[in-house]
């Protein structure tokens, strides 16, 4: 197993399995948010449940989070301030319509609601268009 992502699960208060393990080391390397189907493509001949109660417990403890886009879910990993008491998912989802992708474009934020003296245990910024790596491709 990966020592230093056992200790990042640790850290979360989430025991390390095989699976756990697997499935973190895997995300880390995505650019982009994945269905649980095609997380699911990546590791073969895995039980289905098991890696959606991973990423279930993943999202529980702050340690990615979920993108609704119509009627699938698709996961990310979260950034280091997350917990399992507070997702700090402040910024925009954006879905390409031509490749398909949905990326965190963590440069558009809504940081400032913490300091309007509420708490916000929920938001969700979801935008579609077009890509900046697909956008010549319109041009054409």
């Amino acid at each position: 197993m990966n020592n230093v992502t056992e200790k990042k699960l640790l850290q979360k208060n989430t025991k390390p399995t095989s699976m756990r393990v697997l499935v973190y080391d895997f995300l880390v390397g995505q650019e982009v948010a994945l269905s649980l189907s095609e997380i699911e493509e990546q590791f073969g001949k895995v039980d289905r449940v098991t890696l959606y109660r991973t990423l279930k417990t993943f999202e529980e403890k702050g340690i990615v989070h979920s993108i609704q886009e119509n009627t699938t879910t698709r996961y990310k990993l979260c950034e280091e301030q997350c917990s399992e008491h507070t997702h700090q998912d402040y910024h925009l989802h954006f879905y390409c319509k031509i490749c398909k992708q949905t990326t965190c474009k963590e440069e558009v934020t809504f940081r400032s609601l913490g300091d309007l003296g509420v708490q916000v245990d929920e938001l969700r910024l979801f935008a579609k268009g077009i890509c900046e790596k697909c956008m010549p491709q319109t041009l054409q």
